[in-house]
């Protein structure tokens, strides 16, 4: 969810101002450089630690925050090259050590041969310290590699419960424009896989090379810390008084413009069983003890891929176990997943905790030499699978099993106008009937929070629940609930939140509901919350429509319900489809011009503009889509003229490249959605767990629409959903590239992990190991769930390396001849990639299809015919346009029309055979 308009604005203006601008500029420390194969590495002279990381042929960029050296060389600043340490003895108090906290200028050690620099960190820590801790950067077979030496001095065994490596790199983006953020700045996230965990660096605007942190030697990646600011110091919002360094914490100050650094911890006991004992861990927490004159060494490597997308690539080529699931590591339980495997050991053994969640199989060899397993969920939750290889090496895999995806979608919808329903006819703000916010640790509606929006249902962390609803009618209609959301726009959405006659009619409040004391008697506001600050917007500020943030929710309930009445006789009952139609159309128009400073930007949802804009022209309705074409290519011409075209309310944000992509594809502005998917790819990783794959990167929102406030990396937020729309959009153009394919249904299918047993759907998974939990509150889950309904399909593709694969769904393979059973959550859209095929449904289900490699003819097969849904409407489309593959026509005499062949149905499943002019296999490569 996006922060309310004009607070954000400002702070958006104050972090492109340059830090501390009234304060003489520091004098930076002398450094040394070190020059090897691949990079060009500076060392700070005194403590040892990177000063900069500049790897070659990248025209001077850095991985490291080195241009802010001078500001942040001091105690209490963290560099590559620290280290944290938990201690203790016997069965004594845990005690913190970390060479950033006061640093001392470290003890120089000769160097030679493969050593680069080395030192004794004695002088950087407290002279109690129990242990010995050398630092060699070095060169490890070519490859750059920092390695620490712990030795215990003492006469006692020392446990070392918490062994933190702390990984800095330049995420911080307090200061710079966007296109300064884009070029210098990166992100990272990690696979906390054990000894096969790594952690991957990559740039803002998507371009090689990427970095890889591997480990060296034995060093598991056990846990994933954040190094949190200092107390009282979580937002640059302002200035700060000067702090004290505090163990553990780093002085830069956290925000919406720097997500914060983090430890790589090889043991976390001391942690887990402190800050984080009331969490399931990804991993289990392990301690190492060392005896009287017992040294332990262990590091990590800092290896180049030429690209994000050879990042597995190069993995392989350094020897790495390398691990592949499809569809990913979303386990729905009707489903036969995959897991491909690739080491250099054979695998010994392989344990499933909890017992029995997962059944896992051996089937043989890929093409490519893969080992290949079927996979099968089978115990709804989170599942860790754990393998060890022959050569003692440990690998983890997070999973997490679901309901069939049709049940977890209908459970979603019952959930929506069942406990989230709202229906109090004397709510003063008018918000009954709907689908309002939800609170499942309460079990209870939010009615009241100071953030109003929650409360208000608009913005995301309000419309967002209605909007899921909307959304799964669009694609899984249920009479009963689609009755429910007719009533919710005629009693709520039209007339009281979006205002239906005046000057501005069709605008979209902020919110319904606010905060005005003086309109309730004492008490009537609750007394847990701070309605103090800006997020409590009195009633002039909640009227306000020039948020255009909130007009897609609108424009996409409009539209859902255009489509349904449309294609679905009977169903919607309250208004003829051309009036949603309209709806939506002149929703998006109001758009442009009660908002025009925010609708310069890219919205969540925007793609819907485009869909509602293809309806005007299938239709008919010429004027309004001339009209709506118009208001989008003003737009579009402004992206085009800008470098990165991701401008927002907020200093960098992941949300409008969904609709930048769509409008740069429709206006043929190539360059820029090339641009966009560059960028998308930088933020948006392919990770062995389910929590980080395809999981676009988001850290604030917990602040605006969660119920734990805090910053923090959210995983699956509605990020995951819109971002994977342009990714399978790319995919379903280029489907020689199954990168895109794994990362955009990955960060898809993320968004059906948010709802549990019972249907309810949170706003987001808390990554921080204190918690790995989802946020109670619903907030601003909804336009995930948009993505996921705008993209949910069943795609088939033949890869040279892992051989025929299925996402969504079921694959039987006899002969030359694909039989393919659909099991996404809609059934409506399937992807051929061999044929480059597209096929979509407007209405009807598929409940098979069969695809003969030798022909290219694909058979497909409808249920039957139901009270809502007399016919299929079928689309055919060819978005890669492969050479060798002529036009697809289907068999018999059909009619066309608005662009979709009509079907009709009966009272047993019905088969339509789709052939091409010409067919050479081979066509997709």
């Amino acid at each position: 969810m996006r922060a309310a308009a004009a607070p954000i604005a400002l702070l958006a203006t104050m972090c492109v101002q340059p830090l501390r601008a009234a304060q003489p500029e520091p004098a930076p420390p002398p450094t040394i450089t070190v020059e090897t194969p691949h990079f060009t590495l500076k060392l700070v002279e005194p403590s040892q630690t990177v000063a900069a990381l500049l790897p070659r042929g990248a025209d001077g960029f850095d991985f490291t925050p080195g241009d802010r050296l001078a500001q942040r060389w001091h105690d209490g600043y963290y560099h590559l090259g620290d280290l944290d340490l938990r201690l203790r003895t016997g069965d004594g108090a845990w005690q913190g050590y970390s060479t950033a906290l006061h640093r001392g200028p470290v003890k120089a050690l000769p160097a030679s041969g493969n050593v680069l620099a080395a030192a004794d960190l004695g002088p950087t820590l407290p002279p109690n310290i129990p242990l010995q801790v050398t630092r060699t950067w070095m060169l490890s077979d070519g490859e750059l590699a920092l390695r620490f030496t712990l030795k215990n001095t003492s006469d006692k065994p020392v446990e070392i419960g918490g062994l933190g490596i702390p990984m800095i790199f330049n995420n911080d983006m307090t200061g710079r424009t966007l296109d300064q953020s884009h070029e210098k700045c990166s992100f990272y996230d990690p696979y906390i896989g054990e000894d096969a965990g790594y952690l991957q660096v990559t740039r803002l605007n998507g371009h090689g090379p990427a970095l890889l942190v591997l480990p060296d030697g034995r060093t598991p990646f056990e846990a994933y810390r954040p190094i949190l600011d200092v107390h009282g110091q979580n937002a640059r919002e302002g200035q700060h008084a000067p702090r004290a360094p505090e163990l553990f914490h780093d002085l830069t100050p956290r925000g919406i413009t720097f997500e914060g650094f983090y430890d790589w911890m090889v043991a976390s006991r001391a942690w887990q069983e402190n800050e984080w004992k009331h969490a399931q861990p990804w991993n289990a927490a392990t301690s190492i003890t060392l005896q009287p004159r017992e040294s332990r060494v262990f590091g990590v490597r800092f290896v180049l891929s030429d690209s994000i997308p050879d990042i597995e690539k190069t993995l392989i080529g350094h020897g790495r176990p390398v691990a592949v699931g499809v569809p990913g590591y979303i386990l729905p339980t009707n489903l036969d997943a995959h897991l491909f495997l690739n080491y250099r050991e054979p695998v010994q053994s392989m344990t499933v905790e909890p017992k029995g969640a997962i059944a896992i199989h051996a089937v043989g060899r890929t093409p490519g030499g893969w080992r290949d397993y079927r996979v099968q969920g089978m115990a709804w939750g989170r599942a860790r699978l754990t393998i060890r290889y022959r050569d003692g090496l440990v690998q983890t895999i997070a999973y997490r099993v679901i309901k069939p995806e049709d049940q977890t979608v209908a459970d979603l919808g019952h959930f929506l106008t069942t406990k989230q329903w709202f229906t109090e006819t004397a709510d003063p703000f008018h918000r009954s009937p709907s689908a309002i916010s939800y609170d499942r640790q309460a079990n209870a509606w939010v009615t009241q929070d100071s953030r109003v929006w929650i409360a208000g249902l608009s913005d995301e962390a309000g419309a967002d629940s209605w909007l899921a609803l909307a959304m799964k009618e669009y694609g899984d209609p249920d009479s009963a609930e689609v009755a429910k959301l007719e009533q919710f726009v005629d009693g709520v959405l039209w007339g009281r939140l979006q205002y239906s006659d005046g000057a501005e009619k069709y605008g979209v409040r902020k919110s319904l509901f606010y905060y005005q004391p003086d309109q309730f008697p004492p008490g009537f506001y609750r007394s847990d919350q701070n309605w103090t600050t800006w997020t409590s917007w009195n009633q002039k500020a909640s009227e306000a429509v020039d948020r255009s943030f909130d007009y897609p929710h609108v424009a996409s309930a409009y539209w859902a319900l255009y489509r349904l009445s449309r294609n679905h006789p009977g169903l919607v009952t309250h208004h003829p489809w051309q009036w949603y139609l309209n709806q939506a159309c002149e929703t998006a128009l109001a758009m442009t011009r009660f908002a025009p400073y925010y609708s310069r930007f890219g919205q969540m949802e925007g793609d819907v503009y485009v869909y509602i804009l293809d309806d005007l022209k299938n239709e008919g309705m010429t004027e309004q889509a001339a009209q709506l074409e118009a208001a989008m290519r003003k737009r579009a011409g402004r992206w085009r003229a800008e470098k990165y075209p991701f401008a927002s309310e907020m200093p960098w944000d992941s949300t409008g490249q969904e609709e930048v992509y769509a409008w740069t594809k429709y206006f043929h502005y190539d360059d820029k959605a090339e641009v966009t998917i560059a960028a998308i790819l930088g933020y948006d990783p392919t990770i062995p767990s389910w929590g980080y794959n395809g999981s676009a990167r988001r850290y604030w929102d917990f602040i605006f629409g969660g119920k734990v406030r805090r910053l923090e990396r959210q995983l699956h937020h509605y990020g995951s959903g819109i971002n994977a729309v342009p990714l399978l959009g790319e995919y379903r153009e280029h489907p020689g590239d199954l990168y895109l394919l794994r990362v955009g249904y990955g960060g898809t299918m993320g968004e059906l992990s948010n709802i549990d047993q019972d249907g309810f759907a949170s706003a987001a998974f808390h990554a921080f190991p204190d918690m790995l939990a989802f946020d109670p509150y619903s907030g601003d889950y909804g336009s995930g769930f948009w993505g996921f309904a705008a993209n949910t399909g069943t795609y088939v593709a033949d890869d040279s390396a892992l051989g025929w694969l299925c996402f969504g769904g079921n694959l039987q393979q006899r002969g030359h001849t694909l039989r393919i059973q659909p099991l996404d959550a809609f059934r409506s859209r399937l992807y051929v990639a061999p044929a480059g095929l597209w096929i979509t449904l407007d209405a009807g289900r598929l409940r098979e299809a069969v695809f003969d490699e030798d022909s290219g003819e694909i058979s497909l097969t409808f249920d039957a015919a139901t009270q809502d849904t007399p016919a299929a409407r079928v689309r055919i489309a060819r978005p890669a346009n492969l050479p060798g593959v002529g036009e697809y026509r289907p068999s018999g005499s059909l009619r066309l029309e608005r662009g979709a062949y009509t079907i009709p149905l009966h009272a047993q499943p019905v088969t339509v055979h789709l052939r091409p002019e010409h067919f050479t296999r081979g066509g997709s490569s």
